[in-house]
């Protein structure tokens, strides 16, 4: 094997590849067979080196975007077997990676002679299994499949350039973390309804995507308070609340599990998501019924205006900030912030038309808003 061009690749590697052991070996697999095989360091770097530099390039004027997973043949079901396998280079991923755009779909890699290859194609892979997203040129999101069938993908770490961000999975162990961080980091939720975190982490992924920016509040089911909050009339105020979404999430289990049911959600939460687009803040209850949206954020009556909020990112190293909303962001930040301030039984989700994500909550033990910067884990 080549040794790795890409200087943050041996920074990364280690620390990437003793994570993946700590939950291999806390993971609840049966039978443990199913749990994938582990790279080491060294092909780590090698699949990181290659697929940065795969970044960088174009094809038909268009930059690659794929997913590379570290998998045997034998460990994964139903997959699309080249019959050469294609050497783990820049220009062999760059000419693949348009038959792997669409998401949920990984490129296997597996070392063959001493050399690393891409044997083929898949959309199952064991649990806890390496997987390097290419997002962007320069930007890549390693992370790991989960233990169970249901779970989520968990970002381990970010690459853009020559910065690393580790994902703290200290965050968690803060007493007033919102449910959805939580999801975010790959933990199970504290409380009793964690299908209402992976519905709020389907939103904000959707909302990221549609790129024009976005807010959306949660507020308490059977609660009219939210409304001290918003400019009257509310223009586009929805009676009865629609319930598609929170229908859908009435079915049972083994509805659930079928897939007319994960395609319906799929197309209801980009239905909510959409209504971010326009300008001013869509509602939705904590059942995810629809209230209203392109509502206008105001100050509640009696209520002092928001002066500070604490800021944390879900980033290994990173430090807590105490700042002015206005310094986080645009309009939107500073709305959120005040509803907050006023609403402190909701949540708010906020999407920049430049990609940064942050979830407001308030917080009973700072005794103020806080603002948690999520983007990384939504890449």
């Amino acid at each position: 094997m080549t040794e790795p061009a890409y200087s943050a690749t041996r920074a990364a590697a280690e620390s990437v590849h003793a994570h993946l052991v700590r939950h291999a070996a806390r993971a609840r697999v049966s039978p443990p067979s199913q749990l994938a095989t582990l790279p080491g360091a060294a092909t780590i770097e090698l699949i990181i080196d290659a697929a940065f530099r795969a970044s960088l390039r174009r094809e038909e004027g268009r930059t690659p975007q794929l997913s590379l997973a570290f998998v045997a043949p034998t460990e994964v079901r139903r997959a699309v077997n080249f019959e050469r396998p294609l050497a783990l280079l820049p220009q062999p991923l760059t000419r693949i990676a348009p038959s792997v755009e669409r998401a949920g779909i990984h490129l296997a890699v597996w070392p063959e002679e001493g050399k690393l290859y891409v044997w083929g194609a898949t959309r199952t892979l064991p649990a806890i299994c390496f997987v390097l997203e290419v997002i962007a040129p320069g930007l890549l999101v390693i992370k790991h499949s989960p233990a169970e069938e249901s779970g989520k993908f968990v970002n381990v770490a970010v690459l853009e350039g020559d910065e690393i961000k580790f994902v703290d999975q200290a965050t968690t162990k803060l007493t007033d973390c919102p449910d959805l961080l939580n999801s975010l980091l790959g933990f199970e939720s504290r409380h009793e309804a964690p299908d209402s975190v992976n519905v709020l982490l389907q939103l904000a992924v959707s909302m990221r995507a549609h790129g024009r920016g976005g807010s959306l509040l949660v507020v308490p089911t059977g609660s009219n308070a939210w409304q001290e909050s918003m400019a009257q009339p509310i223009m586009y105020s929805v009676a009865p609340p629609f319930a598609g979404l929170a229908e859908l999430m009435q079915e049972s289990p083994a509805e659930r599990a079928q897939r007319w049911w994960q395609d319906a959600l799929l197309r209801a939460v980009d239905a909510i998501a959409g209504l971010t687009g326009v300008d001013g803040a869509t509602i939705i209850t904590e059942r995810y019924e629809l209230l209203a949206f392109g509502t206008r954020i105001i100050r509640r009556p009696a209520c002092d205006p928001v002066s500070r909020v604490i800021v944390t990112e879900s980033i290994e190293g990173s430090v807590a900030q105490i700042m002015e909303p206005s310094q986080l962001g645009g309009t939107r930040h500073l709305y959120a912030a005040q509803f907050e301030q006023d609403q402190r039984d909701a949540i708010a989700l906020i999407a920049s038309q430049d990609g940064r994500f942050t979830v407001f909550a308030w917080s009973p033990c700072e005794d103020m808003v806080h603002a948690h910067r999520i983007e990384a884990l939504l890449l």
